[in-house]
């Protein structure tokens, strides 16, 4: 039977601005505050998540799971404990009145490396709504996604150079109307990792609810990244 295990070697509780809770209830009802903007759920999941993927077979960018096409796959049974992991955190989601994705991610779009700014998945960035909500995001297999202090960022589009070469492309000057090409755009959601600054990994297994940037919202949203990994990840992203 494979182990899906979350030692991935790091200390998430020595960033104040995660908290680490010992189950779902308690990931689900924090509040984000004071300065809290991360939610994790350390677990170790049994089932043999690469068996599934084997299954799944090979593909192009993303391909979403829906549960007729997990039950359906032949499995062993600890490929059959995996899905039924995979789909249990799917209905929890589910009965909070969200909209969770079972993912197979082989390839993620990417952007001209040539953009003044790069707003792909691989680049350091928020999430963004027009009304309250939050991002929850958990890997059963492959890379992980990464997350960034937001003491040790800045947006990149308050870095000068960046934003010289932005208003060279706008064609205008740096006021409203340029503010909202940088919004339209979501050049405004990206940001650089200052030097020396450390970057903490979400891990395998874990669940995680992160801030995202809204109106009103009491906490920095949650800066992170997709990682950039030639090997395929099955994801839960709502």
């Amino acid at each position: 039977m494979g182990i899906r295990s979350n030692a991935d070697g790091f200390d998430l509780s020595k960033f104040a601005s995660i908290k680490v809770v010992d189950s779902f209830q308690q990931l689900s009802s924090m509040p984000f505050a004071d300065g809290i903007n991360a939610l994790c759920w350390p677990r170790v999941l049994d089932g043999d998540f690469a068996e599934v993927l084997e299954k799944i077979g090979p593909g192009d960018g993303i391909t979403t799971l829906d549960e007729n096409i997990l039950q359906n796959l032949s499995v062993s049974p600890s490929g059959r404990m995996a899905i039924n992991n995979m789909l249990a955190d799917k209905n929890l989601l589910s009965s909070l009145g969200l909209d969770p994705v079972l993912n197979c991610i082989h390839a993620y779009p990417s952007d001209d490396a040539d953009a003044p700014i790069s707003t792909d998945v691989f680049s350091f960035h928020v999430d963004s709504a027009p009304i309250q909500s939050e991002t929850w995001l958990c890997t059963y297999l492959g890379a992980s996604s990464e997350g960034l202090l937001n003491s040790e960022a800045v947006r990149r589009v308050d870095i000068t150079s960046t934003r010289a070469e932005l208003l060279e492309l706008y064609g205008g000057y740096d006021d409203e109307g340029f503010c909202e090409f940088l919004s339209e755009n979501c050049y405004d959601l990206h940001y650089a990792a200052l030097a020396d600054s450390e970057h903490y990994p979400f891990g395998t297994a874990n669940l995680w609810r992160i801030a995202v940037q809204y109106p009103g919202c009491p906490v920095p949203p949650c800066i992170h990244r997709a990682p950039r990994t030639d090997s395929p990840r099955l994801l839960l992203i709502s």
